[in-house]
């Protein structure tokens, strides 16, 4: 005699299914969360490791290239600030100037200070009332080795009553990276070897 093959429960079969739909669904959805987190990942490195073709043809990584020009900035900056308090002076505020700009150079600059106090240049100042303003600094820097080499042409003006000279001063030397000491040093730059290679004086 045939024996019939019983038919399954039927609510076994559907909650089988039903496990099966789920197990879908939530394989689907973990692999496209991981799918985006790899997308996301590569993204990232692929910006971490963008380059950028120098002015020599020379390929640099994209954050070097953006960290020099920060620093580029930085280093002008500094050689700006360095120099309108350095020569910058008048009889009133001359002394706070100058301690400014102390704390922005080695004992370079501080030996020129010392030769030109020697000099008799700050007691002229006093004595003359002297009105000595930056007009303009000008200020260049190589940063493709270290130390980093700059020359600066500034450009200032000696009032006396009604008398005006005007000068243009160039100075060299080299910054290194310190740590940064806000507000006296908020650059973190070190000039050294601090030089003033010549004196014009300008025509009216």
């Amino acid at each position: 005699m045939k024996l019939k093959t019983p038919y399954k429960n039927i609510y076994r079969v559907l909650g089988q299914n039903r496990l099966l739909v789920l197990a879908s669904i939530i394989g689907s959805v973990i692999t496209s969360v991981v799918s985006l987190l790899l997308v996301i990942r590569l993204h990232k490195e692929t910006l971490r490791n963008a380059f950028v073709i120098g002015r020599h043809g020379d390929v640099i990584p994209l954050k070097v290239a953006t960290e020099r020009e920060s620093l580029k900035v930085e280093a002008l900056a500094h050689l700006d600030r360095f120099h309108r308090c350095f020569y910058g002076l008048d009889a009133g505020s001359y002394k706070a100037q100058l301690k400014k700009a102390l704390w922005l150079g080695d004992s370079s600059v501080d030996e020129v200070y010392r030769q030109k106090k020697v000099e008799g240049v700050y007691n002229r100042l006093l004595q003359y009332a002297l009105l000595q303003k930056v007009t303009d600094v000008q200020p260049k820097v190589h940063l493709d080795k270290k130390p980093f080499v700059f020359e600066t042409q500034v450009y200032f003006e000696i009032k006396r009553g009604g008398v005006t000279d005007r000068y243009k001063l160039v100075t060299s030397g080299k910054l290194i990276r310190i740590a940064r000491n806000f507000p006296h040093n908020p650059h973190g730059l070190l000039i050294t070897d601090f030089y003033e290679n010549s004196l014009q004086k300008l025509n009216p």
